[in-house]
């Protein structure tokens, strides 16, 4: 079916959860990662035209449901506040986007298989 017919295709989403609480998904990863490379939330937020807000729940979320920190947040001061993904939301990021594209993969073989 997909891989016969022109303009047809899949996409893969996936959610990880810890004890029924949302952890990462494609928005949430979306955001690490322009916190990564922005090195600030509001940043990030405007990025993704989202509000500063709804950007700073989602991180608080994330690090609540993930049982330790994924972002950490400097504040104020001279240069002015920051964030900055730790170690374990780097790690976090990478295994997500590894599965993602892994389980794209698999999908898609499946259904050329399929076809």
């Amino acid at each position: 079916m997909l891989g016969d017919k022109p303009g047809w295709g899949l996409k893969v989403r996936v959610w990880v959860e810890r004890d029924g609480k949302k952890v990462l998904g494609p928005g949430r990863v979306e955001l690490l990662g322009h916190i990564e490379s922005l090195h600030s939330i509001s940043a990030a937020a405007k990025k993704m035209n989202m509000s500063y807000r709804r950007a700073w729940t989602l991180v608080r979320d994330m690090n609540t449901a993930a049982g330790e920190p994924l972002v950490e947040v400097t504040t104020g001061g001279a240069g002015g506040g920051g964030a900055a993904l730790t170690a374990r939301g780097k790690e976090a990021v990478a295994l997500y986007q590894r599965l993602v594209a892994r389980l794209t993969r698999t999908a898609t073989e499946e259904a050329t298989r399929s076809a």
